[in-house]
């Protein structure tokens, strides 16, 4: 009796099966962000990509604004071709700016300034000078307006030596100069106009990019 005993229990231990160390689970691949993977690596640098893009063509579009209105010899007379001319000289200088420390950024792999700093500059940056430069081209396209209709008047009606706006007329003996420079200052300031709506189109997708940017940011 004492042997059976003495059995039972190392039989009744023996029926357990046997315990197997599991490793815990790996807390990176529960936890993986989407930003790890492969994908979510590329994402950030096709943002980048395409920010620098709209950076680079505002900064395109601001120099051909200021470069042209500049040609023009005539342009200080007109308040809202000066304010234009200003704040195209701010964007060309923003934009600048902001592409060499992007250029800077893709080429090193440094950053200038911490990820919330930056997302903060690039976002209130973009939309302070998309509105300036909406303004800007706003305020000098009634301008160009009323000086094409005025042009047009003057070359319709005989006015004989009146001068016309600006000192230019259609009708006196310098007429056909007088007529072309006109022409060439409108067409100028016209174009001048165009180049900033285009660097406002510009900044404002850039400030669409630099929104998104800033709402991914994990103290939002």
């Amino acid at each position: 009796m004492s042997n059976l005993d003495d059995d039972t229990p190392k039989q009744h231990a023996g029926n357990f099966p046997p315990t197997v160390q599991t490793a815990p689970p790996n807390a990176d691949v529960e936890n993986k962000s989407p930003g790890t993977t492969p994908t979510g690596r590329r994402a950030p640098q096709r943002w980048k990509r395409r920010d620098f893009m709209l950076t680079g063509l505002a900064f395109l579009f601001s120099l051909a604004t200021f470069v042209i209105m500049a040609a023009n010899p005539d342009f200080t007379q007109l308040e809202a071709y000066r304010y234009e001319l200003a704040i195209a000289i701010l964007s060309t200088v923003y934009t600048g700016g902001k592409a060499l420390r992007q250029v800077l950024e893709l080429w090193t792999g440094k950053r200038w300034f911490q990820r919330r700093t930056s997302a903060l500059l690039d976002f209130f940056g973009d939309k302070i000078m998309a509105y300036l430069l909406m303004s800007a081209a706003s305020s000098a396209a009634p301008t160009t307006h009323r000086l094409r209709e005025a042009l047009i008047e003057e070359e319709t009606k005989d006015r004989g030596k009146e001068e016309g706006f600006l000192g230019w007329s259609s009708t006196t003996s310098t007429s056909s100069s007088s007529y072309n420079a006109a022409i060439a200052f409108i067409d100028t300031s016209a174009a001048s106009i165009s180049m900033a709506f285009l660097a406002f189109f510009s900044l404002a997708f850039s400030a669409i990019v630099s929104g998104y940017k800033l709402s991914t940011q994990s103290y939002i």
